[in-house]
């Protein structure tokens, strides 16, 4: 399902999906978020990795109108969830899904700021 080659070899190497299509529910896998080369503050980043969870919901056959529910992993919450609420809400309208945002110590990915995770329902909310 991955757009990219790598990210297939990598997700068959490792053994996981982007998404899953399970009934009408469409279960992504965390997308990371995190700094690239020139970006200045953490919006980039985030905006990339909504872009990509975008199109993820787009090849399952769906929308961020039908996210039902967000679950968000912050590397330090505090410094970040006003910035990546304000890219959220630039995907995500109301009626809102339900969210939980959740401080931790480390992700997979080293460089990681935040990672996403999103369940959509087919049958709309």
């Amino acid at each position: 399902m991955p757009e990219d080659p790598d990210a297939l070899a990598f997700q068959q190497a490792v053994g996981y999906s982007d998404a899953v299509v399970a009934g009408d529910l469409v279960i992504l896998s965390g997308v990371v978020a995190g700094p690239a080369d020139g970006d200045e503050g953490m919006e980039p980043g985030f905006a990339r990795a909504f872009d990509r969870i975008a199109r993820t919901l787009e090849r399952a056959g769906v929308g961020w109108d039908d996210v039902v529910e967000i679950q968000t992993f912050h590397t330090d919450l505090p410094a970040q969830i006003d910035t990546f609420a304000e890219v959220k809400n630039r995907y995500v309208k109301a009626p809102f899904p339900a969210w939980t945002a959740i401080g931790i110590t480390a992700l997979y990915e080293p460089s990681a700021l935040v990672e996403i995770k999103v369940t959509a329902y087919r049958g709309g909310r």
